[in-house]
């Protein structure tokens, strides 16, 4: 049996998301949460705020404000690398 693994690179448009993702990972950690934790505190599902740290889900700005209000942190924190 032979296995092909292939690695896509997010394509430049889409960075935006990784950015974001990691933001929030930082904050969030900084804040003490887990995503679990994170999640419940913002009202959104833990799949959902893995996939958005890890690039791969695009955000509301309805769920940006819950994460922001979750996280204590100004919303401006939040989108400052972008």
């Amino acid at each position: 049996m032979t296995f092909q693994v292939f690695w896509f690179e997010v394509p430049t448009n889409l960075k935006h998301r990784r950015i974001f993702g990691e933001a929030l990972r930082v904050h969030r950690k900084k804040a003490g949460l887990s995503q679990e934790k994170l999640a419940e505190k913002a009202d959104l599902h833990p799949v959902y705020v893995s996939a958005v740290e890890r690039g791969v889900k695009t955000i509301s700005m309805d769920a940006v404000m819950r994460i922001s209000k979750a996280l204590n942190v100004r919303l401006r924190d939040l989108v400052a690398d972008l």
